[in-house]
């Protein structure tokens, strides 16, 4: 068992900045890839980057490629998402999920655990 806590979030302007972070608790954390998904108002959740077990590769949505980047702490069992040039289309709730498989993964299906949720909010 996984238990994730994402931190972070808030309300950012337009071309601001945050950093979401996910504590994990629990079971050999750098066995797991990681992942962070988000979810806007009225729509599906989708995928937004990943990183796999050892950190040593990572994978984005298109939609924040050279934006967000996502690292991990191996030995603080924790995992970042740096949000850079925010815009209002990333407003949404992201969540922080594990998976057992040690690669980078974009389904939703291949995550065992979920964080609560944080919300990033940028105005227009």
């Amino acid at each position: 068992q996984v238990q994730l806590v994402e931190s972070g979030g808030g309300l950012v302007q337009a071309g601001g900045s945050l950093r979401l972070s996910c504590a994990a608790s629990g079971r050999s954390f750098s066995t797991y890839a990681m992942g962070w998904f988000r979810q806007a108002p009225g729509k599906g959740r989708e995928f937004v980057a990943s990183i796999s077990w050892d950190g040593g590769n990572s994978d984005y949505a298109d939609s924040v490629k050279g934006r967000f980047t996502i690292s991990r702490d191996n030995a603080k069992a924790t995992v970042y998402l740096q949000m850079n040039s925010l815009k209002p289309e990333d407003t949404a709730v992201y969540y922080c999920a594990a998976s057992s498989r040690l690669l980078t993964q974009r389904s939703l299906a291949e995550y065992d655990y979920w964080g609560q949720g944080t919300q990033v909010a940028v105005p227009s």
